[in-house]
């Protein structure tokens, strides 16, 4: 389930970020427990609290004291940013590394999007 490589805490938060882009939780909606949460992805509550201070650190959740976390307002927007930022300055660097030592074009990369895309649409 968790990937070896990578803190188990931070493949909960990127999970925890999921969610929020996928709307599954809307911008004021509380969260699970940390205890609850814990329990679904079978970790031990510390891990979980460790992700909370993470997530509430970079101001995608935020605590009421006795209630529990919440989502902060425009954090799916935020999210989704600094997911693009990753991906333009390091994911696409790398993708652009491999394709010139593979010889790939980027009407071949194209095609296969457009191929990818027409998957999705005919599932």
């Amino acid at each position: 389930m968790f990937n070896k490589d990578r803190p188990i805490y931070l493949q909960i938060s990127d999970r925890i970020c999921d969610e929020i882009l996928s709307g599954a939780y809307a911008d004021d909606q509380r969260i699970p427990s940390v205890r609850d949460y814990a329990t679904l992805m079978q970790v031990n509550i510390n891990t979980v609290m460790k992700t909370y201070e993470e997530l509430s650190r970079a101001g995608i959740i935020y605590q009421r004291r006795g209630m529990g976390y919440f989502v902060t307002a425009g954090a799916g927007s935020a999210i989704q940013r600094q997911r693009k930022d990753d991906f333009m300055h390091k994911t696409l660097a790398e993708m652009f590394r491999q394709m010139r030592l593979l010889d790939i074009s980027i009407d071949e990369v194209v095609s296969a999007f457009r191929a990818s895309e027409e998957g999705k649409q005919e599932g």
